[in-house]
C-alpha cells in the first residue's frame, strides 16, 4: 500500500507539471543522455541516468535542490567517487564517477583514508556537517570507478525508502525526444512438454524484424508458447542506445503482458536475470525481454495475465500478436506478427538426471560433489544433467552443471572433494569455474578434504584448482617517478585475483589509488606525508585471493 501511495503522489505531481520545478539541472549547458534509467545491465538495472559532459572531465556539478551531503564514498569500481545529497523535499540525489570532491570534504575523506589505511571509503554525515544550497557547485564530473568515458551518473531516490525512481521525470522539459524505440528481433519459446514450433521442434527460435515492423511469414506453432523481444530506445541528437521504458504485448486485442521501468528496489536487481533470456545474454551478449513471468520472479515492474504471459495455441487459426514499445515521452512503435495454429504432436521432454524445483530445497550429489540449492534460489523449475570429467589443470573431478546458463537469485552451496593433496598449504586450493572461453575463480575454502564455495550460476563447469603463483607487479615509467611526482604500477593476477595491497614509504603508510578499469595503482607524492623526504624507501605488498604475496621494494631518490 505504501508503494502505491508514493507512486500515486509522483504521478499526480507529474500530471500537475510540478516535478520539473523540484530540481534544477546539474549542469549549465544543454543536457544529453548517454544512459537512461532502468537499462538492462549485468545482474542489475541501471539505477539512474548518465548525463554527457561534452566529452571531458572537470565540468562543475550544481546541487539540484537545498539539502545536505549525507554520504560520500570512494571505490575502485562502481560509482568511484560519489556524493549523496539528502534534500528537504523528500528525495536524495546521487552523483557518481566524480573527478573531485569539494575541498573540505576531500580533506576529510583523505584524513579517513590515512587514519584507516584504506583507499575505499563509505561514510555518513549528519545534516549540520555539509549543508548545501540549490545551485551550489558540489563536485566536478569525472570518469572514476566503473566508467569508460567522462559522464555524470545521477540518481534520484525517495529518501524514506531508498528506492530509485526515473530522474528523467524531473527533466523531461530539458531534453528533447521525438524518437520511438525500435525492435530488432523476436524470440519464441515453446513451453517444455506443452508446446512446439511446427517444423522446428521444441527449442526456442529467433525471428528478425529486419526493416519491417511485421514478420513476413506467420509462425506455425501448437500448444503453449511464450515470446520475448529485443529492443532499444533512442533519443534526438545522439547515437546512443537506451533501455525501453514500456513494453506491452497483446494477443487478439487482449493485453497479456506489460512492463514499465520507472522504479525498483535494489533488492529486485537480480530479478533482471529472470526477466531476460539469461542464457542468450551469457552466450551472445544480446538482451531479450521475456513477455512471460517465471513463478519465482516477483519483479514489480512486470504485469501479466492469469497465465503469466504464456499463450495457448490450441485452435487451428491465426493468433494476432502485437508489441507496443513506448518511451517516457509517449513515442511509440508497434510490431505485429501472426502465430498460426497447426495441430501437431508435441514431443516429449528429454529425461534428465535431476528435476530442480524453485519452491523447495534441492540436494544434488555425485561422487566427490554435493550441491545444495535452497528454496527460492531458482526462479523456475529446471531439468539438468551433471556431467563428470577430468582436467589436467584441476585437482578434482570437473562437474558440468548442465548446458544451459541458469541464474540464481541467492547463493547455492557447492562442495567438491580434492582427489590428491598436491600442496601442503591447503589455503592454496580454490574453486574455479569455466564456461566457453571464460575461466575464473569463484572463491571457496578448504575443509577436511573438500573445497566449499558459494555459486550463483548453473551451466558452468566447476572444479578445484591450486594457486601458488603470486600477483604480477609492474612499475610504470619508474625513471620519472620523482620528476612527475606520480608513482604507478600495473598489478594483475591470472587465477584468484587481487585481494589486497598496501604501500609504505620510509615505513609510513601512503595512499595508492586503484583503478579497476586498467588495474593501475597510483600514488601522488605531493599528497603523501613524506613527499619532501629524500630518498624514499618504497615498499608495496600485493596479495591475491589465495594469500600469495608479491613484495616490490625500491628507492626513490
Amino acid at each position: 500500500m505504501f508503494f502505491l501511495a508514493i507512486l500515486s503522489v509522483v504521478s499526480m505531481q507529474a500530471q500537475d507539471g510540478n516535478l520539473p520545478s523540484l530540481f534544477r539541472q546539474p549542469f549549465d549547458f544543454p543536457l544529453y543522455l548517454s544512459g537512461n534509467f532502468g537499462e538492462l545491465r549485468s545482474n542489475h538495472f541501471h539505477g539512474g541516468i548518465d548525463f554527457k559532459t561534452q566529452g571531458v572531465e572537470g565540468k562543475q556539478i550544481h546541487c539540484i535542490a537545498d539539502g545536505y551531503i549525507s554520504r560520500a564514498s570512494i571505490s575502485p569500481g562502481g560509482y568511484g567517487n560519489a556524493i549523496y545529497v539528502t534534500h528537504d523535499n523528500g528525495y536524495t540525489s546521487v552523483y557518481g564517477h566524480l573527478q573531485k570532491f569539494p575541498p573540505r570534504l576531500a580533506h576529510m575523506l583523505r584524513e579517513f583514508q590515512y587514519t584507516h589505511e584504506t583507499f575505499v571509503v563509505d561514510t555518513i554525515f549528519t545534516p549540520d556537517v555539509f549543508p548545501v544550497k540549490r545551485g551550489e557547485v558540489i563536485a566536478l564530473a569525472g570518469n572514476s570507478g566503473y566508467s569508460f568515458g567522462p559522464h555524470l551518473h545521477m540518481e534520484i531516490r525517495e529518501t524514506e525508502t531508498n528506492e530509485p525512481i526515473d530522474p528523467l521525470l524531473f527533466y523531461q522539459d530539458k531534453i528533447k525526444d521525438t524518437t520511438p524505440p525500435r525492435a530488432t528481433s523476436l524470440m519464441v519459446y515453446p513451453q517444455k512438454g506443452r508446446g512446439m514450433l511446427v517444423g522446428k521442434g521444441s527449442h526456442k527460435q529467433a525471428y528478425s524484424f529486419a526493416k519491417s515492423k511485421d514478420l513476413s511469414e506467420p509462425i506455425k506453432a501448437w500448444g503453449v508458447i511464450g515470446t520475448a523481444i529485443s529492443a532499444n530506445d533512442y533519443m534526438d541528437g545522439t547515437t546512443n542506445r537506451y533501455g525501453v521504458y514500456s513494453v506491452t504485448l497483446s494477443v487478439d486485442g487482449e493485453e497479456i503482458f506489460s512492463s514499465t521501468v520507472d522504479r525498483f528496489f535494489f533488492s529486485e536487481n537480480r530479478l533482471i536475470n529472470s526477466w531476460v533470456d539469461y542464457d542468450e545474454y551469457i552466450r551472445h551478449g544480446k538482451w531479450y525481454m521475456k513477455s512471460f513471468i517465471a513463478p519465482g520472479n516477483s519483479l514489480r515492474m512486470l504485469q501479466s495475465s492469469e497465465n503469466r504471459g504464456w499463450v495457448d495455441i490450441c485452435e487451428e487459426r491465426d493468433y494476432h500478436f502485437e508489441y507496443r514499445l513506448s518511451d517516457l515521452y509517449g513515442n511509440t512503435s508497434v510490431y505485429r506478427f501472426i502465430v498460426q495454429g497447426e495441430p501437431s504432436e508435441i514431443p516429449l521432454e528429454d529425461v534428465c538426471q535431476y528435476t530442480l524445483s524453485w519452491d523447495r530445497s534441492n540436494l544434488l550429489q555425485k561422487p566427490g560433489m554435493q550441491l545444495w540449492i535452497p528454496r527460492g534460489v531458482l526462479y523456475e523449475d529446471h531439468e539438468m544433467d551433471i556431467d563428470v570429467s577430468t582436467d589436467t589443470m584441476a585437482v578434482s573431478y570437473v562437474y558440468r552443471m548442465g548446458e544451459e546458463s541458469v541464474p540464481m537469485h541467492e547463493n547455492a552451496f557447492l562442495s567438491i572433494g580434492v582427489l590428491n593433496n598436491s600442496v601442503v598449504d591447503t589455503t592454496k586450493y580454490y574453486m574455479a569455474g569455466k564456461r566457453g572461453k571464460w575461466r575464473g575463480s569463484v572463491g571457496g575454502r578448504y575443509e577436511n578434504g573438500w573445497v566449499k564455495a558459494r555459486i550463483r550460476d548453473l551451466g558452468v563447469s566447476y572444479f578445484v584448482a591450486v594457486d601458488t603463483v603470486a600477483p604480477r607487479v609492474e612499475p610504470i615509467k619508474q625513471a620519472s617517478w620523482r620528476k612527475t611526482g606520480i608513482v604507478s604500477f600495473r598489478i594483475s593476477d591470472t587465477q584468484t585475483g587481487i585481494a589486497s595491497y598496501k604501500g609504505t614509504m620510509n615505513g609510513e603508510f601512503v595512499l595508492f589509488e586503484y583503478s579497476s578499469k586498467n588495474r593501475r595503482l597510483t600514488c601522488r607524492l605531493k599528497e603523501t606525508p613524506v613527499s619532501d623526504i629524500r630518498p624514499l624507501a618504497l615498499r608495496l605488498v600485493v596479495t591475491d585471493g589465495c594469500g600469495n604475496e608479491t613484495v616490490y621494494e625500491s628507492v626513490i631518490k
